[in-house]
């Protein structure tokens, strides 16, 4: 790890009381950010990065994958709003990660086909322990407002290398900006949803590997 990075992981609970909750605090030169999630919630979301269009993404993905979400970042966003982005979405990743535990009991994949208007998004995800995104959007507009839709596909890029999940997300139709954008974070999120679901028929870890 570098020296001008420190990352701070707690998990709560395990998956017998389904306390699967965490918390995860990165901090760096360039930002320091906060996340406690619970897989287990409500939709309960308290989200402040200082670039307002990832707040709003950020709440798409805690409200429909029914998580707690709590972030908070304090980034250069004097600067850009690059770092900020980046570091929370590992953070995030993180979080998950973490609030997942052994994985014991989850139905591990998921995947959702979600409208917004004239945008259709496919999203599907494998709780894998192995990072791997395949992404698929159409041009659009370089700005939402101030926001640099350039990092669009790197939030995704990042999040799933600290989540260590495979993730497919292609927009099949869509012309929009904040639309293209905002159906992926709820296609992602409800593919999430089910994933992370315990199954009563699972028994153990879902692989032939006994791990994952």
């Amino acid at each position: 790890m570098d020296q001008k990075e420190k990352i701070t992981i707690q998990r709560l609970g395990d998956n017998q009381n389904m306390a699967r909750i965490s918390k995860v605090e990165r901090s760096t030169k360039e930002s320091q950010v906060k996340v406690e999630l619970n897989l287990d919630g409500t939709g309960k979301i308290e989200v402040d990065t200082g670039v307002p269009f990832f707040d709003h993404m950020l709440s798409q993905l805690g409200k429909h994958a029914g998580f707690d979400l709590s972030v908070k970042t304090s980034g250069d966003v004097e600067v850009d709003s690059h770092h900020t982005v980046e570091d929370t979405s590992l953070a995030v990743g993180q979080a998950l990660r973490e609030a997942l535990g052994d994985k014991s009991g989850i139905r591990r994949f998921g995947d959702a086909l979600v409208p917004l208007d004239e945008v259709i998004v496919q999203a599907a995800v494998d709780l894998s322990g192995r990072p791997y995104l395949v992404h698929r959007q159409p041009e659009i507009v370089e700005l939402i407002g101030t926001f640099d839709t350039t990092l669009g596909k790197h939030i995704w890029e990042s999040f799933v290398a600290e989540a260590r999940i495979a993730l497919h997300i292609r927009v099949i139709e869509g012309r929009n900006a904040h639309h293209v954008l905002e159906a992926q974070f709820k296609a992602v999120a409800r593919a999430l949803r089910d994933a992370v679901t315990l199954d009563s028929r699972v028994s153990g870890v879902p692989s032939t590997k006994g791990v994952l």
